[in-house]
């Protein structure tokens, strides 16, 4: 969808997001707003707008912020924003997710910084338009287990190539005897973005999915980057939600893997410390994408699982949190969970139990 389009349309069902409280959030003031500066576009942090609009579109060919990241093949691409006279047009990809959590996240942001948010409105993508913008993804699939996520780069073959497709890259290899594919996309799959993806890779012929990322952890004893999550069950959109696990029991029983009952939760900015008395008792793990993922498998009838970092903790304050990912030591810890997660799946492929959807 192009600026033009997005600009002449009549702005109707506009919701204004209402700033967090950072003096509530389970993040501390001083690193809530270390995090929004990561993500907030430049044109934001350098300039004051009559008003600021985020839609669902996804347009790389101008508005590009200069805060994105480098050095990564994966997850580098944030909403774009355009100028039109006073007024600031924010693309981000189409998901009622993810332009929801950007607009909280500008939103707390400009209060942060001293500056009104009633300026920002955002409008949610029709389902439509969610859906088409997946339509770039297209892939001959045979049964493959499909890993897609975070940390491609080091769980695929060093010695792969990895093919390119607009708006994501992909590499095909045989591990065990079943074919695997891993896929990363350079923009977000946030929220129910990350369930349309399952789904559509479900009917292009995968034989099942495997996610691979990070999660908040509940539980305070958790300390940041030395577990890894797994489960089959997530709360999503006020009900329990659960699926063939592609790793059975296997990934539960394995040293430094903790596993227990997984909460959706559509933007970071929205787990304040009310968010954490709610859930912290039932719930180990929070993320956006897990019960919409799960969902779709199960809709589709293929197994799904998860095995991520546990990245932050939200009821316990830890050196190591969202804000400061890129830390050397972070990065160092990452990579040795990582390692761990490359030999449970190669396990699980080469000796465990069948995949119940995959091709023989």
């Amino acid at each position: 969808m192009n600026l033009n389009s997005l600009l002449l349309r009549p702005p109707t069902g506009l919701l204004h997001p209402a700033p967090v409280d950072p003096d509530r959030h389970t993040m501390s003031r001083e690193r809530l707003l270390a995090y929004l500066q990561i993500k907030v576009h430049h044109l934001i942090q350098e300039q004051d707008w009559d008003s600021i609009r985020i839609v669902g579109g996804y347009d790389r060919t101008r508005g590009i912020s200069r805060y994105e990241k480098s050095g990564k093949l994966f997850n580098t691409e944030r909403p774009t924003a355009q100028a039109y006279g006073r007024d600031l047009l924010v693309q981000a990809f189409p998901g009622a997710d993810y332009v929801q959590h950007y607009a909280l996240i500008i939103a707390t942001y400009l209060v942060m910084t001293g500056r009104p948010a009633d300026t920002v409105a955002y409008q949610p993508p029709g389902e439509e338009e969610c859906r088409t913008a997946l339509d770039a993804l297209d892939l001959d699939l045979r049964g493959d287990v499909v890993i897609v996520g975070w940390g491609l780069e080091h769980l695929a073959p060093r010695s792969g190539v990895w093919n390119q497709g607009p708006g994501y890259c992909w590499q095909r290899t045989q591990v065990g005897g079943t074919g695997v594919v891993y896929l990363g996309f350079r923009h977000s799959i946030w929220g129910d973005v990350a369930g349309r993806t399952v789904a559509r890779l479900a009917r292009m012929g995968a034989g099942a999915v495997v996610y691979v990322g990070k999660v908040g952890g509940l539980d305070p004893g958790t300390e940041p980057n030395q577990w890894l999550a797994t489960g089959n069950t997530s709360l999503w959109g006020g009900a329990l939600v659960s699926w063939d696990d592609f790793f059975g029991d296997y990934a539960r029983t394995q040293p430094g893997v903790r596993s227990g009952l997984h909460v959706s939760s559509p933007s970071i900015l929205l787990e304040n410390q009310d968010w954490l008395a709610q859930h912290a008792a039932s719930y180990a793990f929070v993320d956006p994408e897990i019960g919409p993922m799960g969902a779709a498998a199960g809709r589709a009838g293929i197994p799904f699982g998860y095995l991520h970092v546990i990245s932050n903790n939200l009821a316990s304050l830890y050196p190591a949190d969202l804000s400061n990912e890129r830390h050397s030591d972070v990065l160092r810890r990452r990579a040795i969970l990582l390692d761990r997660i490359t030999r449970i799946i190669t396990a699980r492929l080469t000796g465990g139990t069948p995949l119940h959807g995959a091709a023989p």
